[in-house]
């Protein structure tokens, strides 16, 4: 349904509920043909200097489309319950915190607090992907600027639009970040050429029609969801039911990401 409205939203053709087929439900769609940013610009786009703001651009401009889908139109209103849904992220993330850390850490609480007292009026409601970044989307090959498919639509929802900006902003990494959060670049934004997180929100206003005006707020409830998510990932090695050493420094990481998000928030 939403690929009709929107083109990089993944094309399905069956479902099936018969366990007799595979031996589970399943379903069949479209597949895509493309690259995929990780760790550092792919071939394609080595030699092109301004693929970085290419593909920059492209991920905000399709963001906005995104956001600009009349989900009703298309039968997606059910989708989810817009109304409270900031709110609900700030609980639903602190519960998930109290169950995932290893070690007191009042700035968890006093970030949790901050975000209650401060949460803005909604700038409307959208359908929102919410986990939306630069490895996952889909760029044609010959052509940056073009996203071909956008992936992992598992928690998609109807809700905040400027939680999915929130979040963009916790992936992007500059320069000038501090060593702990650019060693936890997954992806080259910090590279020249790409567009500074300024930038991106600059861009998101122009494209969506949206007032930015309280964008720290959602970059650090962002900055505070990715602290749970790290905290969630390590006790899983601190309890020992992973023994991959990727995760033996998040430990370190979850105070200094909560501090990031206190930086935030402070302005």
């Amino acid at each position: 349904v939403l690929h009709q409205a929107f083109p990089p939203a993944p094309q399905a053709f069956l479902y099936c509920e018969d366990p007799d087929v595979i031996g589970a439900d399943f379903f069949v769609m479209a597949r895509q043909q493309g690259v995929v940013v990780r760790k550092t610009i792919p071939e394609p786009f080595v030699h092109m200097p301004d693929a970085p703001r290419r593909m920059s651009e492209a991920l905000v401009d399709a963001l906005a489309a995104f956001h600009a889908v009349d989900y009703e139109a298309i039968g997606l209103g059910d989708l989810g319950e817009p109304d409270g849904f900031v709110a609900r992220q700030i609980e639903g993330w602190y519960r998930r915190w109290q169950k995932a850390k290893t070690a007191v850490l009042p700035e968890m609480d006093q970030m949790y607090a901050w975000l209650k007292e401060h949460l803005p009026p909604t700038t409307g409601h959208s359908l929102v992907h919410n986990d939306y970044k630069l490895d996952n989307v889909m760029l044609d090959a010959h052509d940056p600027s073009k996203i071909v498919a956008i992936f992992d639509w598992d928690m998609c929802t109807l809700g905040d639009p400027l939680s999915d900006l929130g979040a963009l902003l916790c992936y992007w990494t500059e320069p000038t970040d501090p060593p702990y959060f650019q060693a936890m670049s997954m992806m080259p934004t910090g590279d020249l050429g790409f567009l500074t997180r300024d930038e991106l929100v600059a861009r998101y206003a122009a494209k969506s029609g949206r007032s930015v005006t309280n964008i720290n707020f959602y970059h650090a409830l962002g900055l505070f969801r990715l602290t749970v998510i790290i905290a969630q990932i390590y006790i899983r090695y601190h309890r020992g039911q992973t023994q991959d050493e990727r995760f033996a420094p998040f430990g370190q990481m979850i105070p200094l990401m909560v501090r990031a998000a206190l930086e935030v928030a402070e302005g």
